[in-house]
């Protein structure tokens, strides 16, 4: 079974074909993604690479976590599943309201 990695601390320079084959040292990589911004595209310093075994993925994190890639320590666990948010408000700035009344 695959297992999801989180990798934080990229440089941002770094392609996604540069984190597969770094991974790929470590075991077989299924998939490897830079998280960018939406609105600049530029790379966030953080993503994600899934490898195809338990085994592959425990390799990975031994030997990249705390490790300099591209003169940056990175950070290298098993990826949490994304937890739940309570929902956005749509629309821009309240009026805020609550205020005194004068009569």
């Amino acid at each position: 079974m695959a297992t999801k990695l989180y990798v934080g601390g990229l440089p941002y320079s770094t392609t996604q074909d540069e984190l597969q084959e770094a991974f790929a040292q470590s075991g077989a990589v299924v998939s490897a993604s830079i998280i960018t911004d939406k609105m600049t595209g530029r790379s966030r310093g953080f993503g994600f690479v899934e490898m195809a075994s338990d085994d592959d993925a425990q390799k990975a994190i031994e030997n990249w976590n705390g490790k300099d890639f591209g003169g940056r320590k990175l950070t290298v666990n098993e990826a949490k599943p994304l937890e739940a948010r309570p929902p956005r408000r749509e629309g821009g700035y309240s009026s805020g309201g609550g205020g005194r009344s004068w009569q």
